[in-house]
C-alpha cells in the first residue's frame, strides 16, 4: 500500500473510531457531587427514624421482573450509629430479615455492615442522593454467590425516597432492584 492510500485509511480509522470513543467516555460513573445542589437535602439519620414501608422489584439483564417484595423497615439513630431493621415478603411468600448497622464516620460519609454483607459497605450522601456499594452474599442454587451492589437513592420529598441498584458480578450487570420507600 502507497503512503497516500495508508494515510488516508488512518484517518478513516481514526474517524470512525470517534463514535465508538465518545460512547465509551459516556459509560463512566456518575458521582454523587452531581446532587450537591439537589433538594430536598437526604440526611440519612432524619429519614431512617421510625417506620418506613417499601415496595419493590427485582428484575434480571434483560428488564424481566422475576420477583416483587415488600419491606417494612424499622430504624432508629444512637449519636452516630443507627439501626435499620429490614422485614422482607417476596412475591413468592419467602420471607426475609436483614439488620443494618451504620456509622456515620463523617459528614455525609456512612459504612455500614450487615449479616449478609462481605466486609463494609460504604456510602456517600450529597443533596438529595446517597451512593451506597456493597458485595452482598447470595444464596443461588445451593451456592453463595459474592454479588456487588451499587445502590442509589433519592430523595423525592419529606416522605418518599427512590431506591435502584444494579448487581454486578465479575464487573457484568445482573439485575436491578428497584425499591420505593414512604415514611410513615
Amino acid at each position: 500500500m502507497n503512503a497516500p492510500d495508508l494515510t488516508r485509511r488512518r484517518a478513516l480509522l481514526a474517524a470512525a473510531s470517534l463514535p465508538v470513543a465518545a460512547g465509551l467516555s459516556g459509560c463512566a460513573a456518575v458521582e454523587p457531587v452531581v446532587y450537591s445542589d439537589q433538594k430536598p437535602i437526604l440526611d440519612l439519620k432524619r429519614y431512617f427514624d421510625g417506620t418506613i414501608d417499601g415496595w419493590g422489584m427485582f428484575q434480571d439483564r434483560s428488564g424481566k421482573v422475576l420477583r416483587r417484595f415488600t419491606v417494612v423497615i424499622q430504624a432508629g439513630w444512637q449519636g452516630d450509629t443507627g439501626t435499620l431493621d429490614e422485614a422482607f415478603v417476596w412475591s413468592d411468600g419467602e420471607r426475609q430479615r436483614r439488620v443494618w448497622t451504620l456509622r456515620q464516620a463523617a459528614p455525609g460519609r456512612f459504612s455500614g455492615t450487615a449479616d449478609d454483607v462481605v466486609g463494609q459497605a460504604e456510602g456517600v450522601a450529597v443533596g438529595n442522593a446517597l451512593r451506597w456499594r456493597y458485595t452482598m452474599a447470595l444464596p443461588v442454587d445451593g451456592r453463595v454467590w459474592h454479588v456487588d451492589f451499587d445502590d442509589w437513592m433519592f430523595l423525592i420529598d419529606d416522605r418518599v425516597l427512590l431506591n435502584r441498584a444494579t448487581m454486578s458480578k465479575f464487573g457484568l450487570r445482573l439485575g436491578e432492584v428497584t425499591l420505593s420507600m414512604s415514611r410513615r
